[in-house]
């Protein structure tokens, strides 16, 4: 796959990590309850998503990602995408 440069909030850039995808999609499920199998079939489907789309482009914000992962996740399960989108790293 190529490298794709993702633009963090901060305005440093990152190689895209389909891993940081997945997890934080993974985490907001556990969080909001699912069973092991519902969080993981959730955080495949969004990350497939997610990948397929930034491979499109050359660079990415990391806000557009995230925004496109609350999207996903409001349509299969409106709590796990506010846990999702209330959690975010402030660091």
């Amino acid at each position: 796959m190529k490298k794709i440069h993702i633009v963090k909030r901060k305005g440093h850039v990152e190689e895209y990590d389909d891993r940081k995808v997945y997890g934080s999609c993974y985490a907001a499920c556990s969080a909001a309850g699912l069973t092991e199998k519902e969080c993981e079939a959730a955080a495949d489907a969004v990350t497939k998503h997610i990948t397929k789309w930034v491979k499109a482009k050359k660079s990415v914000k990391s806000s557009e990602i995230f925004r496109m992962v609350t999207q996903l996740l409001k349509k299969r399960n409106k709590e796990v995408a506010f846990l999702y989108e209330t959690h975010r790293d402030v660091s």
